[in-house]
């Protein structure tokens, strides 16, 4: 059966975020994960955590100035100071609320920077913040992104990232997939589920197209969810999707049966 989570930078939008604690809690969810912590104060969100007993899946390292157009920084050479400096941000947050998982966007390859000489820092960089989250006993995660939502992003492939974690070479690094980028980058979500599942610790969900809730577009969750059952995976999914309308409302797909055999 699967796990979900609420993904708390995109659902329950219509209240503030630490609200949306108790909104994620009266929906029925067990755990939550959001993009960043870092606008608000760490015991802010424990607390908000310990009161509706909530485990805390997934969130990111800072990702430089969003606002700006920054997506990470982790390919980029002209800024691995600020890339570590980021990591321990990130390890300062995810001991005060006791989150397992980091996850650490690429960035957008620079101007001027040879796809190589990106790649190479990329490593680098996954290799310093790996090393970093390995003393605390987390595990680092990658995910590639659709290049249409986000152009320029660094690591757009499934194979790609797999290929990454391979050269790093590293026992705390692995895959997040968000199925919904990889429907819009590569489609075959069975097999590449199938083949690429020892290396993944975490799944994101939306439809295609829209980014809305399963159910409301192209992709067969049912089978999905269910080849996932068979396969075994036994990690939480993340509902990082954008509600067609009232978050509540929108949250009728869970009641499905999940548990049908994919084959």
């Amino acid at each position: 059966m699967p796990k979900f989570a609420a993904n708390l930078s995109t659902l329950f939008t219509e209240l503030s975020f630490l609200d949306r604690f108790a909104a994620a809690r009266e929906a029925g969810f067990d755990a939550v994960e959001f993009l960043f912590p870092y606008a608000c104060e760490p015991e802010w969100i424990a607390g908000r955590l310990a009161r509706y007993q909530l485990e805390l899946v997934l969130h990111n390292f800072p990702p430089g100035d969003w606002a700006a157009g920054d997506r990470g920084m982790a390919c980029d050479p002209r800024r691995i100071g600020e890339f570590q400096d980021s990591v321990e941000l990130a390890l300062d947050y995810a001991e005060e609320l006791g989150v397992q998982q980091l996850h650490c966007m690429a960035g957008k390859l620079p101007p001027n920077v040879p796809h190589e000489r990106a790649h190479a820092t990329y490593v680098s960089n996954l290799r310093f913040a790996a090393a970093a989250l390995k003393d605390r006993g987390l595990n680092l995660l990658i995910e590639p992104i659709n290049d249409r939502d986000m152009p320029g992003y660094f690591l757009t492939g499934s194979r790609q990232a797999a290929a990454v974690i391979e050269e790093c070479g590293l026992d705390n690094l692995f895959l997040q997939f968000d199925i919904y980028h990889m429907q819009r980058m590569e489609g075959d979500l069975a097999n590449s589920l199938r083949s690429l599942l020892p290396l993944i610790r975490h799944i994101q969900i939306a439809d295609v197209p829209g980014r809305h809730e399963p159910g409301t577009g192209e992709i067969n969750y049912p089978y999905l969810f269910g080849l996932l059952d068979e396969l075994g995976y036994a990690g939480w999914i993340g509902c990082e999707y954008n509600p067609r309308g009232d978050t509540n409302e929108g949250l009728a797909w869970r009641a499905g049966d999940w548990t049908r055999p994919a084959g």
